[in-house]
C-alpha cells in the first residue's frame, strides 16, 4: 500500500516531519511511515502520530551506511513521498535512495502538498529573492530543513513497530573522525537571537550586545562580517545564506543592514526588530518593528528598561 515515509537521523527533525506527513495523509489517506536507526525513538514517533515504524538494526554506526537498506524498504513498501531531514547525512542519504529508485527529489522545501496526482513543492531562490513551486511525478523524495514544521502534540498513539535488520553497506568505512569545536550552543535552535553587524564600531562594544542578551535571555550571533573579516565572533555563530539558517521566537539586530544574503537566513523568525541609523536599510522591510537611531544610545536605554 502506498504511504508517506519519513527519515532523518536526527529524531527530532523526524518528529517535525510527521507534522507534513500527516498534512499530506489528510489529503490523500495514505499511512505516515518513519524510518528510525534508533529503538529508543519509535515510541515518540508513534506518539506524534506515525501509523507504522521501522526500527532499522545493523552493524554499521554511520548513517550513511544505511542508503540501500532504506531505498529497499521504500521501494518494498511502494512509498509515494519520502521526506528527509535536510542535514548533510540527510541529503547525502536522500540522494543515493533518488538514484537507486530513479525518482524525483527536491531540496530544502518549505512546504508540500499533492496537487492533481502530482506532488508539488515551494522553495526559497536566489537568496530568498524569489518562491520557486516545483511539480515532481511520485514517487519523490523531498529535503526539509530543520524547524520548517513545528512537531505535532503527543498523542495516545496506536502505531505498528516493525523490526528490520539492515544489510549495510560495508564499502565505504571511517578511519577516524575529528569532530567540530564549536564555541557556545547551537544558534540554529535558540528561541531568542541578538545579531551584531557592521554598525558596532570595535569589539569591545560587544559588551552592548552581550548585556542585552542577557536581559532578552538570548544568544549572541552576527551577520558575515563580524566572523569572517573582523573575527570578533566565531563562525558558526553568523547568520546568513551561506551560514546559519534560524527560526527564533524573537530576533534582534543591531546595526545589520540587512542584504538579502542575511535576510535568507532569518526570514523565518517568528518577530524581528531592528535597530539601525540608516532608515533605508534593507533590514527595515524585513522586520516586524523598526528602531532608527544611533545604536550606542538606544540599546543601553533598552538594557537599563529590561533590568526593571
Amino acid at each position: 500500500m502506498p504511504g508517506i515515509f519519513i527519515y532523518s537521523e536526527d529524531s527530532a527533525i523526524a518528529r517535525q516531519l510527521v507534522t507534513a506527513g500527516l498534512s499530506l495523509k489528510a489529503a490523500v489517506n495514505q499511512p505516515v511511515v518513519v524510518i528510525s536507526l534508533t529503538s529508543a525513538d519509535t515510541a515518540g514517533f508513534i506518539a506524534a502520530g506515525a501509523d507504522k515504524v521501522f526500527d532499522l538494526h545493523g552493524e554499521n554506526v554511520w548513517p550513511e551506511g544505511y542508503a540501500t537498506a532504506i531505498g529497499d524498504i521504500i521501494a518494498a513498501e511502494n512509498a509515494s513521498v519520502v521526506l528527509v531531514g535536510a542535514t548533510a547525512r540527510g541529503k547525502d542519504v536522500a540522494a543515493k535512495v533518488a538514484a537507486t529508485l530513479q525518482a524525483g527529489m527536491v531540496t530544502e522545501a518549505q512546504s508540500v502538498a499533492f496537487v492533481d496526482g502530482q506532488l508539488e513543492t515551494t522553495r526559497m531562490m536566489y537568496g530568498g529573492l524569489a518562491l520557486c513551486t516545483e511539480a515532481v511525478t511520485l514517487p519523490a523524495l523531498v529535503t526539509v530543513a530543520a524547524r520548517t514544521f513545528e512537531e505535532p502534540a503527543p498523542s495516545a498513539g496506536t502505531g505498528e513497530v516493525v523490526s528490520y535488520q539492515a544489510a549495510v553497506d560495508a564499502r565505504v568505512s571511517i578511519s577516524n573522525v575529528c569532530p567540530i569545536e564549536r564555541q557556545g550552543v547551537d544558534i540554529s535552535a535558540a528561541e531568542r537571537i541578538v545579531c551584531v553587524g557592521r554598525g558596532l564600531a570595535k569589539k569591545e562594544d560587544m559588551a552592548l550586545a552581550e548585556a542585552l542578551a542577557g536581559g532578552l535571555k538570548a544568544e549572541v550571533a552576527c551577520s558575515r562580517g563580524i566572523a569572517e573579516d573582523y573575527h570578533w565572533l566565531p563562525v558558526e555563530r553568523y547568520i546568513g545564506i551561506s551560514g546559519q539558517k534560524v527560526k527564533p521566537e524573537l530576533y534582534f539586530s543591531l546595526g545589520v543592514s540587512g542584504q538579502v544574503q542575511h535576510v535568507a537566513g532569518i526570514r523565518d523568525s517568528r518577530i524581528i526588530v531592528a535597530v539601525d541609523s540608516n532608515e533605508k536599510a534593507p533590514i527595515f522591510q524585513a522586520a516586524d518593528y523598526g528602531i532608527v537611531g544611533d545604536l550606542y544610545e538606544i540599546v543601553p536605554l533598552l538594557t537599563a528598561a529590561l533590568s526593571k
